[in-house]
C-alpha cells in the first residue's frame, strides 16, 4: 500500500469520525469541532488524490482548492462560534433548543 492510499484512507476515516461526532453530540462546540475534523479529512483526501503517479509532480489544482478551503473553513468556524455565543446568550445553554418539547 502506497502513501497515497494511506492518506486517502486516513482522510476518509477522519471524515467518518467527524460525521459520527456531528450526529451523536448535542453540544454546539463539539459539533463545530466535528465539522472541522470532517473538513480536515476532505482536505487530506484531496491532497492524497492529487498525485497521479510516483514519478510525476502532483497536480497543483487540488492543492489550491485545499488552501482556499482552509481559509473558508477558518471563516466558517469563526462565524459558527459567534452564532454559538448568541445561542448561549439567548437560551443560556450551548445546545440548540428542541422544538419537539415545546
Amino acid at each position: 500500500m502506497s502513501y497515497v492510499y494511506l492518506y486517502a484512507l486516513l482522510g476518509v476515516g477522519l471524515f467518518v469520525l467527524g460525521l459520527n461526532a456531528l450526529i451523536v453530540h448535542a453540544h454546539l462546540l463539539r459539533k463545530i469541532l466535528a465539522v472541522n475534523v470532517m473538513s480536515t479529512g476532505v482536505f487530506l483526501v484531496l491532497v492524497a488524490l492529487s498525485s497521479r503517479t510516483e514519478d510525476v509532480l502532483p497536480d497543483p489544482v487540488p492543492h489550491a482548492m485545499v488552501i482556499t478551503g482552509i481559509v473558508v473553513s477558518v471563516s466558517a468556524t469563526a462565524l459558527a462560534l459567534i452564532l454559538m455565543l448568541k445561542v448561549n446568550r439567548a437560551t443560556g445553554k450551548n445546545e440548540l433548543p428542541d422544538r419537539g418539547r415545546e
